[in-house]
């Protein structure tokens, strides 16, 4: 398969089942997402694994920066139970006088995308998920950020369930973004 295939094959999986690649499983895939470009070497991204108790402790994390209570709190609370393994993309900011702090953040956007594609083609479901709690100060300490860091989402991974009425994806006409100067 090539890689046009597998980015056109690719989708989003708001649902997975609990299995999840292991460590050693998913250090390949980070190494080939690690090619992104990524202008003066800086590579200005991390990956935090949230597996196990680690969810929960997100999920009381998400609750507490919304301010719901209750059923509310719990209904966020619970949201980072929808997958074995959870991926958090990190921004981490590097001081250059050449490369621009929204550039970095585009390497390590960059790379979050190709690990998706990466998990995608080597059978596992993945959804990209943020949302307006992603950058509140509970999931920031939650995380153990560094002052030059910032989340840009988490990657929940699992297995692909039986889907056999499955849509296929939209696509869109490439024309309507390519323009030319």
């Amino acid at each position: 398969m090539t890689a046009l295939d597998a980015a056109r094959r690719r989708r989003s999986r708001p649902l997975v089942t609990a299995a999840a690649p292991t460590t050693e499983e998913l250090l390949p895939l980070i190494e080939g997402a690690a090619t992104v470009a990524d202008h003066g070497s800086l590579r200005p991204w991390r990956i935090i694994e949230l597996r196990g108790s680690s969810r929960g402790r997100l999920g009381d994390a998400l609750a507490a920066a919304s301010g719901a209570t209750g059923a509310g709190a719990a209904k966020i609370a619970a949201k980072p139970l929808r997958a074995g393994l959870l991926l958090a993309i990190v921004e981490c900011v590097r001081p250059s006088p050449k490369v621009a702090p929204w550039e970095q953040e585009a390497t390590a956007a960059g790379v979050g995308h190709l690990l998706s594609l990466l998990l995608d083609e080597a059978g596992w479901g993945v959804m990209w998920r943020t949302g307006p709690l992603t950058r509140t100060e509970e999931v920031r300490r939650m995380h153990s950020l560094a002052d030059d860091e910032q989340l840009l989402g988490w990657l929940y991974v699992g297995g692909v369930p039986d889907e056999p009425n499955e849509a296929p994806k939209p696509r869109v006409d490439p024309r309507e973004f390519l323009s030319t100067l």
